[in-house]
């Protein structure tokens, strides 16, 4: 049961259609979740243009993937983890590398580790991390630009992450298979 109103291009607020017709555009079809943000046409303009800021990085499909799953996995999300499941196999990036971000189990390529480690070193600590931190990323072959994305991949991610969580987003029938809840969860 859904807590929020998922709106499509008939019901949404007339700021919101011409996004929801984008994201169909996209996609094939309206995600729940882009119905859900549809509520609010500025939440989900933001969070389209986060999408493309991101995508538009210097991150690659292994790198991106790596950053919103380690995002969607340790917030828990219902909803992205299965969704970004989907998009990584779409993105051909290897099941080893999604099956070890959903399990939250080591990634075997040190520099994507890195890139796993660093991303949930920012979201556990709310961006305070350690000159240490930055100094082994920084040996990983990451730079300072890759900090600033991956706090950009987690803009978009926070937005969708705590909206479905709130709105209890239904996972998209594309997307079923790769239902997920999260182990070892202490209350």
């Amino acid at each position: 049961m859904t807590t929020m109103k998922i709106y499509d291009k008939e019901s949404a607020p007339e700021q919101s259609k011409p996004l929801l017709e984008k994201s169909e555009k996209a996609y094939g079809m309206i995600p729940g979740l882009h119905g859900v943000l549809a509520g609010s046409p500025g939440i989900l303009d933001a969070y389209q243009q986060l999408h493309e800021l991101f995508i538009n990085s210097n991150f690659n499909e292994e790198e991106l993937t790596v950053v919103w799953q380690a995002i969607n996995v340790e917030h828990s999300c219902h909803y992205c983890v299965p969704a970004h499941t989907g998009i990584a196999q779409m993105m051909k990036v290897g099941d080893e590398i999604t099956d070890a971000l959903r399990n939250e189990m080591p990634l075997k390529n040190a520099k994507l580790e890195s890139l796993r480690t660093m991303t949930l070193s920012i979201v556990r600590n709310r961006g305070s991390i350690t000159q240490e931190d930055l100094e082994t990323f920084f040996e990983a072959g990451y730079e300072e630009k890759d900090v600033l994305n991956i706090i950009l991949g987690l803009s978009q991610k926070t937005i969708s992450n705590y909206v479905n969580h709130i709105a209890n987003t239904p996972v998209d029938e594309a997307f079923k298979k790769f239902a997920w809840k999260k182990q070892n969860v202490t209350s």
